[in-house]
């Protein structure tokens, strides 16, 4: 059985997001034969070209445009002329022109250059090559804009058409966009489609969907392929179906596929391949959804799942290595390390060995079930992976690296005598001690993100985050003494929080990054989910639900009474332009009031450190 996976656009731009290598690794040291394919670098790398810029200017000449738009259509001849040589730049093949586009003498500057009077003082710390990076990033920044208001409007660089898929609780208008000609966009992704199934030939093909911004090219592609080639089976799985898509009750999604699965895809993978082959039948089926006579069922078997020791090595022949883009984000390190880098993304473990935060998917088997390899096994898969790509910088995926698992994987990779990069997920917590740190930052690590969460300790005690705010600053100040970058993830709104409570979080952001305790951090607003436990008992926290019906599509986000007293938008404006001004050491002796365009309180008196 040949089976061709698929990355749909868009996920990622600057490294293979690992799904269908995963899933290659096992399937073939099981004797499937696999190829897979990255659509969404395959289909930029034919956008950013002379050929389709200067047949999007010439269809797009008639058409009135606003303002900004007409500012790129009138520098076309530039835009034409440097698409390529920045795109190869961004690739790394021509780094000579960094000077050019560092002095700005070389690229034209439509409106996403606008900002950069506020971003100047950004550069003081930049190299050419990162001041060239971050400018080349805008130039396509631009004409993604450009795409996506004179042809096509559901067009994003990383989040194709995600309102079509976000809090879609019913199928309606993604079988209403799936129903439209296909724009000239559209037309050149099922073109490249097409020729990788006439030189592969496969029988059966897999659509990763990590995200809601890959859902509709997934089924415009599942579309054409059951239009086109009837014999070859259409299946669907990842991050989205895994946590929207379990409670599905609307059978018009299988116009576009013929198979949805769940979790984890290596074992429903290989027995619908078993299946496929007359060698199982379909309650053989492991999680996965399929019509049957025209009604929707679904195979169960929830419990079956391979050890993680024995589902291989991600396995990334095959990809174009060389084609993605190292594109640049000025305002956030951590984002700029991410974008920036071309990482070798694998998971350490599987699930989160702590599983019990409240706002968190816990219910769900990639983060409940934990199942921890050797140090020894994590470490042959790095060295083959290194060997596959020749890039030596790793990206753990993991939810949280679990600490003893982290130090023996160290250890491991100082006894092998191995010079690599890497950083992830971690929980703050006690077992960061600076002799830890220390071995972390001798063995390659560089950065690490963890959630300090809403920064109260009452909040953090009953979300079930199991630290508290002196131990997540302990643990950021020994990792920074070690060198290792911090980045914290923030939320606010959750349920109860008071406005004191949200002054009072910023005022411990502050000291952090006044003190030197952490680098880089982002806010962002909590959503109740349905496989949350909060979701899932909101009493318990002091909220209620407005429903507990599931939607007859999409069931993750779910909406929830909410009793604040003020003004949560504004909070949450306030908070992200206070942190963003405090990543760059502006405003931190500002009282607090400053950033916000609400009343608040005076923060309380917080000691993060005794």
């Amino acid at each position: 059985m040949n089976t061709l996976l698929i990355t749909p656009p868009l996920t990622q731009l600057n490294t293979p997001y690992p799904s269908t290598a995963v899933l290659k690794g096992y399937l073939e040291s099981v004797g499937h034969p696999v190829s897979q394919m990255d659509l969404g670098i395959e289909l930029v790398c034919r956008l950013y070209t002379k050929e389709f810029i200067t047949a999007l200017f010439e269809k797009t000449a008639p058409i009135k445009k606003s303002k900004k738009m007409k500012r790129i259509f009138d520098n076309k001849e530039l835009y034409i002329q440097c698409v390529e040589p920045t795109i190869r730049f961004l690739q790394g093949k021509e780094k000579t022109l960094a000077p050019r586009i560092a002095n700005r003498t070389l690229l034209p500057e439509g409106p996403r250059f606008d900002n950069l009077a506020d971003m100047e003082w950004a550069f003081g710390v930049s190299g050419i090559e990162d001041k060239a990076r971050y400018f080349a990033t805008l130039f396509v920044e631009d004409i993604a804009d450009y795409i996506r208001e004179m042809e096509s409007p559901y067009f994003d660089l990383i989040k194709y058409a995600e309102s079509l898929a976000s809090n879609s609780y019913t199928f309606d208008e993604l079988e209403i966009a799936l129903n439209e000609e296909p724009c000239s966009v559209d037309r050149i992704m099922l073109d490249l489609l097409k020729k990788k199934i006439e030189e592969e030939k496969p029988q059966t093909i897999g659509f990763s969907v990590p995200f809601p911004g890959c859902l509709y090219t997934a089924l415009r592609c599942g579309q054409f392929i059951k239009r086109n080639y009837k014999e070859i089976s259409v299946e669907l799985g990842g991050g989205y179906p895994n946590t929207e898509l379990r409670s599905l009750s609307d059978p018009r999604i299988f116009k576009y596929v013929d198979f949805i699965t769940l979790d984890d895809g290596e074992l429903p993978l290989e027995r619908l391949a078993a299946y496929l082959s007359g060698k199982a039948n379909k309650e053989q089926l492991v999680r996965t959804f399929y019509l049957d006579n025209g009604q929707l069922k679904y195979s169960g078997n929830d419990h079956e799942n391979i050890e993680f020791s024995k589902t291989g090595t991600p396995n990334f022949t095959g990809l174009p290595l060389d084609k993605y883009l190292s594109m640049s984000d000025m305002v956030n390190p951590m984002h700029k390390l991410w974008t920036c880098g071309k990482w070798n993304k694998m998971v350490m473990a599987h699930g989160c060995y702590w599983a019990k935060c409240a706002f968190c998917d816990t219910t769900l088997d990639y983060i409940c079930r934990y199942d921890a390899p050797k140090a020894e096994l994590v470490v042959d898969r790095m060295e083959q992976i290194i060997e596959q790509t020749g890039q030596t910088g790793f990206h753990f995926t993991d939810e949280a690296l679990p600490p003893r698992l982290l130090k023996e994987v160290s250890e491991e990779i100082i006894k092998r005598g191995l010079t690599l990069s890497f950083w992830g997920n971690i929980r703050f917590e006690k077992a960061y001690t600076p002799e830890l740190c220390d071995l972390l930052s001798q063995a390659g690590c560089i950065a690490v993100s963890g959630g300090l969460e809403v920064a109260s300790d009452r909040l953090l005690k009953l979300m079930n985050k199991g630290v508290t705010i002196q131990q997540t600053a302990m643990a950021a100040y020994n990792l920074t003494q070690a060198g290792i970058m911090v980045h914290t993830y923030l939320m606010y709104g959750f349920p109860t929080e008071t406005l004191q409570e949200s002054i009072n979080a910023l005022e411990v952001v502050r000291q952090m990054f006044d003190n030197g305790l952490i680098q880089s951090a982002f806010w962002h607003r909590y959503a109740m989910t349905a496989h949350s436990l909060s979701g899932q008992h909101p009493e318990e926290f002091g909220v209620k639900r407005c429903s507990f019906e599931p939607n007859s599509f999409s069931n993750n986000e779910v909406n929830f009474i909410e009793q604040h007293d003020y003004d949560m938008d504004a909070v949450g404006e306030g908070l992200n332009l206070a942190t963003y001004n405090y990543m760059h050491g502006i405003g931190l002796d500002e009282p607090l009031h400053r950033w916000f365009s609400i009343h608040t309180p005076k923060p309380q008196k917080i000691e993060i450190l005794k």
